[in-house]
């Protein structure tokens, strides 16, 4: 019975959290004009005349108070209006301008940002996340206008126990780790493949409800083997081929280090590292933090429900999974995942490693050539 209202309690604090309706004070220890530049604290035209008063803004906003309601529909307005305006223009134009246009509210008002999102996530999730995002890291570095998140590099070994104090959150809940390494399918991208883990971020905010102000995208700039990149003068990462072996897993290493000496609760994602690294540095860390790679899990733990879901749409009980043959498309990280994670199944029903490992598996590459696995 305890338990019972215990949890009852706890679902009623979690739906507090989101109701408008009950705002929660908020202790500020800024004033003036720094608030209207924190997107934590801005509401813009929001502040009521108390506020105002209290925290020095009278004076510094237009007279008119805005409700948070009325930024809302203004802010929905334009945006509508952009989707009008940029009828028949091609794809990328209207999909970076879509972009833009959520990205200035993202640094404005972080808590209008994402009322917006979770209100909107059918519209705005391949927007903040594939396939827009793809289009936002090849074009980061001339979109860079506000840093978000942090950036560890190689040429800052040995100094990233003191970096890890820079960020001003005491407790982060959820970290996104990208090298850059592969980003979507477009391969190498260097430190613009930041976008990856700021929209993955975004999206666990809108959709499962983690809170904004406990997650962490990180940046590991270990170089770029991009030549293109490095030709560019605006590009913003580590001029140099990326490290390679044992200095590579170094950089890696201390990293790892930092974070949970500071976080040990924390849950560190690795996406969108190239194959070879995906799996050793998941071997690596996996017994020793709180980590997982989402290329090789997550997506196989989707698959696999997907996989499941098939046995059951055809009317057939869950224990026929053993007797499904099963090609995954594509020898990559995800596709190698989704394999393992498949045979681990099996062999779990089964109760039989070895025979899970004859069992009827088949993995085609990108060249189309098949492997029995």
């Amino acid at each position: 019975m305890w338990n019972l209202a215990r949890s009852a309690a706890s679902n009623a604090r979690r739906l507090r959290r989101f109701s408008s309706a009950i705002p929660r004070p908020s202790i500020v220890h800024k004033r003036g004009a720094d608030i209207l530049h924190d997107p934590w604290f801005n509401k813009d035209t929001g502040f009521p005349l108390t506020e105002r008063d209290r925290l020095g803004l009278r004076g510094l906003l237009p007279p008119r108070i805005i409700s948070f309601e009325q930024q809302h529909d203004r802010f929905m307005e334009s945006y509508r209006s952009l989707e009008k305006n940029t009828l028949g223009q091609p794809h990328t134009v209207v999909s970076l301008a879509k972009w833009r246009i959520l990205n200035r509210l993202h640094d404005r008002n972080e808590t209008l940002y994402y009322r917006v999102l979770i209100d909107n996530i059918k519209d705005f999730a391949p927007i903040v996340y594939t396939p827009t995002v793809g289009l936002v890291c090849q074009n980061y570095s001339g979109l860079f206008r506000r840093p978000r998140g942090m950036y560890f590099s190689a040429k800052d070994k040995g100094e990233m126990m003191s970096m890890i104090y820079n960020w001003p959150a005491h407790q982060v809940d959820m970290i996104v780790l990208t090298d850059g390494s592969r980003i979507l399918g477009l391969g190498d991208l260097g430190v613009q493949g930041i976008g990856i883990p700021i929209g993955k971020l975004d999206m666990y905010v809108a959709a499962a409800g983690i809170n904004p102000q406990r997650i962490l995208p990180v940046m590991l700039d270990v170089g770029t083997n991009n030549q293109n990149l490095l030709d560019n003068p605006l590009y913003l990462g580590l001029r140099q081929p990326r490290l390679e072996g044992e200095e590579y897993l170094s950089i890696v290493d201390e990293f790892m280090e930092s974070v949970f000496t500071r976080w040990p609760k924390a849950i560190v994602q690795f996406e969108d590292f190239q194959m070879k690294w995906a799996f050793q540095t998941l071997q690596r860390y996996r017994k020793k933090y709180r980590m997982f790679n989402d290329d090789i899990q997550g997506t196989a733990g989707v698959a696999l429900a997907g996989l499941f879901g098939s046995v059951r749409a055809q009317g057939r009980p869950l224990t026929d999974f053993v007797k499904q043959k099963i090609v995954v498309v594509g020898a990559g990280s995800a596709g190698l995942g989704v394999l393992k994670m498949a045979k681990e199944a099996v062999a779990r029903m089964e109760g039989n490693a070895e025979q899970a490992a004859s069992h009827q598996f088949f993995l085609l590459d990108k060249n189309g050539t098949g492997y029995e696995r």
